[in-house]
């Protein structure tokens, strides 16, 4: 069966939700705005969701105290088609970040948890993790 689709075209949403008190950078919206496009690009491109269980992947970044290195995974949406996801990022990273240091970052998060996503079923991720790996070099 088809997956439900979003009421728009997007196939990745990525916002930011603090888990502290600590003041949030000005430049996160900014950096989760680019992580963003530049990864909805690589998703189409990589046919991550071709005959996927869901539509679009949506991923919550926690802005919290520690880094996770895979994603907490909530039940495909199916009023919306969306893989709900969010990891956890370390909130002392991300003050007085540039906008660059924060899309890094963001990036990051973001690509452990489609891969990790993509692993758990079963879509290709071979482009992200080469898109990891650079940035990971980048930092």
């Amino acid at each position: 069966m088809k997956p439900a689709q979003p009421p728009h075209r997007r196939k990745l949403g990525i916002l930011g939700t603090s888990l502290t008190k600590a003041r949030l950078n000005k430049h996160s919206g900014n950096a989760l705005d680019i992580v963003r496009d530049r990864l909805e690009q690589l998703i189409i491109e990589s046919s991550y969701l071709i005959d996927a269980p869901f539509s679009w992947v949506t991923i919550s970044i926690r802005y919290g105290l520690k880094n996770d290195d895979f994603p907490q995974y909530q039940k495909i949406n199916e009023r919306y088609g969306d893989l709900p996801l969010s990891i956890e990022v370390d909130t002392n990273e991300l003050i007085g970040a540039t906008v660059e240091e924060l899309t890094n970052k963001f990036k990051a998060s973001a690509l452990k948890a489609l891969i990790h996503a993509g692993k758990k079923y079963d879509r290709p991720t071979e482009v992200l993790v080469e898109e990891l790996r650079q940035t990971n070099d980048a930092a």
